[in-house]
């Protein structure tokens, strides 16, 4: 892809769609908009909830900002699209986007590359759940295969929770997630760029209240603490950000993502739980947070990570 051109592109800032994210995505969405034509970007809203895709090339549109999260938007769907259609846009291609959003796809390539995550099983029933509990011990993370922001996720600390955890999650998607539940510190690491010059920025430690980091402590609460510099031990931040940066290169991800790890307690491993291919943008959001303490402000952020926008298959 070219470089960028402030003074003849038209990008358009794609947000809300039709995912259980949608609220989320609006406000990262309007957040990168008054970014990025603060900076002098021709910049417009687009939302491909009431709009056809079709119409970015109509209009002449040469580059998104991918503002989308979860499904049909984070997975890959409106990345063929804009393929087809030759626009170059944000965050990782076709085949990363599709295999980040599905969690259990994503643990397999990171075991299979020798990489920690916490031991799993798929579930497909409240029984199921119940025989995952007693293998993988308490208290147990049960949550949909493709949903962020924590969306239908449930800690299971007795038996008895099972078949509720299950059903919570099933109503987002099939494809059911049990999890073995790592105690210890929560941390976030945001990537920004591709191949050689991908770089990691500052660890971020959260610290929720009661250590429940859901979807309303993570956008709608301001009890949430986010430790930035982490106070990690001596060395473990950076031990941590080669691990995600691994973990990156991994799925085949460009441009930027964001990865949550868990750190045992006891023993200091770091699992590696997700990672995020669009990740959020808003007042609450990490990549933001870690970018400003690598000296990186809010529109500055917006216009790297739009300069990086590409094709995998660009001619």
């Amino acid at each position: 892809m070219n470089p960028f051109d402030l003074k003849t592109e038209k990008v358009a800032v794609l947000m809300g769609g039709a995912s259980a994210e949608r609220e989320v995505s609006l406000m990262s969405g309007a957040g990168v908009l008054q970014a990025l034509q603060s900076l002098g970007v021709q910049a417009s809203a687009f939302d491909p909830a009431e709009r056809d895709l079709v119409a970015l090339k109509e209009e002449g549109f040469t580059r998104c900002f991918i503002a989308l999260h979860g499904r049909f938007g984070e997975d890959g769907t409106v990345q063929g699209a804009l393929e087809l259609m030759g626009i170059a846009y944000t965050g990782p291609g076709v085949m990363a986007s599709s295999i980040a959003i599905n969690k259990l796809m994503t643990k397999h390539i990171w075991r299979a590359d020798g990489l920690p995550t916490p031991a799993w099983k798929t579930v497909d029933s409240g029984q199921a759940t119940r025989e995952a509990f007693q293998a993988l011990g308490c208290p147990m993370i049960v949550k949909p295969a493709r949903e962020g922001s924590s969306l239908g996720l449930t800690k299971v600390i007795a038996i008895d929770q099972c078949e509720a955890a299950f059903a919570q999650a099933a109503t987002l998607h099939d494809e059911v997630l049990c999890e073995q539940f790592i105690a210890g510190d929560e941390v976030t690491v945001a990537v920004l760029g591709s191949g050689a010059q991908a770089r990691a920025l500052p660890v971020i430690r959260i610290k929720a209240p009661d250590g429940n980091y859901d979807y309303q402590n993570k956008y709608f609460t301001d009890t949430t603490q986010y430790l930035v510099p982490c106070g990690l031990p001596e060395g473990e931040e950076a031990r941590i950000q080669q691990l995600v940066l691994k973990a990156y290169k991994s799925l085949g991800c460009r441009g930027w993502a964001r990865a949550d790890v868990m750190i045992d307690a006891a023993s200091r491993q770091p699992y590696l739980l997700e990672i995020n291919t669009s990740p959020g943008m808003t007042s609450h959001s990490l990549v933001p947070m870690a970018a400003k303490a690598a000296g990186i402000g809010y529109p500055e952020l917006c216009l790297q990570v739009l300069q990086s926008a590409s094709r995998d298959y660009a001619p």
